[in-house]
């Protein structure tokens, strides 16, 4: 080991850490990331039309989901790791401020800042915590790139059929959205 390997060491930070915090953050494994400037126009544009979209095809199968779409939310893993994924999809019991434990799909609006660290750290954790569906929608390319959990692994999807829970199945072409823009 050299010397700057012990000098220049990253700290490693928790979740009372990160309350503390100012502006924008996400905490992976102890490592904190910033996440500012803001999502330009495009990013916004397909997170507000994916977030409407996609409550109405639950609202449509409201009597079989106990599924919400929220964008913008903190998703607090353990005491190391707490991130805000653009969107996703929880089901079941949710009522405190924060999400504890892993939703059913996780969409990232993946930007050049922001891409190396969605198609790997992100990938990988969501991958690990059981995240059903992973889905990385590009701005640049105006595409999307479904992944579903299957055996923990993630493979890729290109159906348009989610099973959030064993009852609630919809139906939702997301790649569709920027055919709107």
């Amino acid at each position: 080991m050299e010397l700057s390997d012990q000098i220049f060491k990253p700290e490693r930070y928790t979740y009372q850490d990160y309350l503390l915090w100012k502006g924008d953050w996400e905490l992976v494994n102890g490592y904190p990331y910033a996440m500012a400037p803001s999502p330009n126009r495009t990013h916004q544009w397909f997170s507000k039309k994916f977030t409407m979209q996609v409550s109405k095809e639950i609202d449509k199968a409201s009597l079989k989901c106990n599924c919400e779409a929220y964008y913008e939310l903190d998703w607090v893993i353990d005491e190391n790791s707490v991130v805000r994924p653009d969107c996703m999809i929880v089901c079941g019991n949710f009522t405190e401020d924060f999400l504890r434990f892993a939703p059913a799909l996780i969409v990232e609006i993946s930007s050049r800042k922001t891409k190396l660290r969605d198609r790997n750290t992100k990938y990988n954790l969501y991958e690990l915590q059981g995240v059903i569906y992973y889905v990385i929608a590009d701005t640049e390319k105006r595409s999307v790139e479904i992944f579903e959990l299957f055996n923990g692994k993630y493979i890729p999807k290109s159906d348009t059929q989610f099973q959030l829970m064993p009852e609630c199945v919809i139906d939702f072409d997301i790649s569709g959205i920027w055919q709107l823009m």
